[in-house]
């Protein structure tokens, strides 16, 4: 699909934004109680650590500013949460143990960490 060849910069910046703004929705979801979710009701403190890396995380790649180091931290905090939360609830397995999202958020994140924010954010590097 070589014609897309020209868009691949905005849109690695469109991946970016989508799917910090999807971080930081759960951020929000956690912390601030928007939206809510019962789940969220009273946090463990594990909870509201990974709430603050969302919620901060998810900003920081939205504006593309210092979105590397956001994207390898909000990383790293999905593969916890598929380790920590997912595994121990429903076996190895995403399809059981509903950690789709988690794994995939986990590798979208690293592949912006490494190929950085795209064209339009705040900090291009």
């Amino acid at each position: 699909m070589s014609f897309l060849d020209r868009y691949s910069p905005q849109l690695l910046s469109i991946l970016r934004i989508v799917a910090g703004l999807l971080l930081l929705e759960h951020g929000t979801s956690k912390l601030l109680g928007f939206p809510h979710s019962p789940m969220f009701d009273h946090l463990v403190p594990m909870l509201v650590a990974a709430g603050v890396i969302e919620l901060v995380g998810g900003a920081l790649v939205v504006l593309g500013l210092f979105s590397r180091i956001a994207a390898f931290v909000a990383s790293g905090e999905m593969a916890v949460a598929y380790w920590i939360y997912h595994v121990p609830h429903g076996g190895f397995f995403p399809a059981l143990n509903e950690g789709d999202a988690a794994i995939l958020f986990c590798f979208v994140f690293l592949y912006l960490a490494a190929a950085g924010p795209g064209p339009w954010a705040i900090n291009r590097k």
